[in-house]
């Protein structure tokens, strides 16, 4: 791959299900679900925003960029590349949630909101 002179080394970290649900009461990091709307209407982690192609711009404008952001899907892959996007968007501290919504709604179904 070549470098072209840019050296970007900024990357997204993995996030497990248990390490979001310690920080999820406290509204120190933003969750953004990117699975469908169906999908999202049916059951999303608790204070989560939708985010779809619709509604990225918004969100790209008004977001605080050195907030941490979490990003899920549906079951973690899919959120990988979103929070990498996030990340060449000087988004700061990115995370994608590994296991996704499937996993957390199995593990925190108190933490669903509907």
């Amino acid at each position: 791959m070549p470098n072209n002179g840019a050296v970007n080394e900024n990357t997204f970290t993995h996030l497990q299900i248990d390490e979001l649900a310690q920080v999820l009461d406290a509204n120190t990091h933003v969750v953004v679900d990117i699975r469908d709307t169906s999908a999202f209407a049916s059951g999303h982690i608790s204070g989560a925003i939708h985010l779809t192609n619709e509604s990225l711009a918004d969100f790209l404008r008004e977001a605080d960029p050195d907030a941490p952001v979490v990003v899920c899907c549906y079951i973690g892959q899919s959120s990988q590349q979103a929070a990498q996007f996030l990340v060449s968007q000087d988004f700061t501290q990115v995370y994608s949630l590994d296991g996704g919504f499937n996993l957390w709604q199995l593990q925190y179904p108190d933490k669903v909101s509907r």
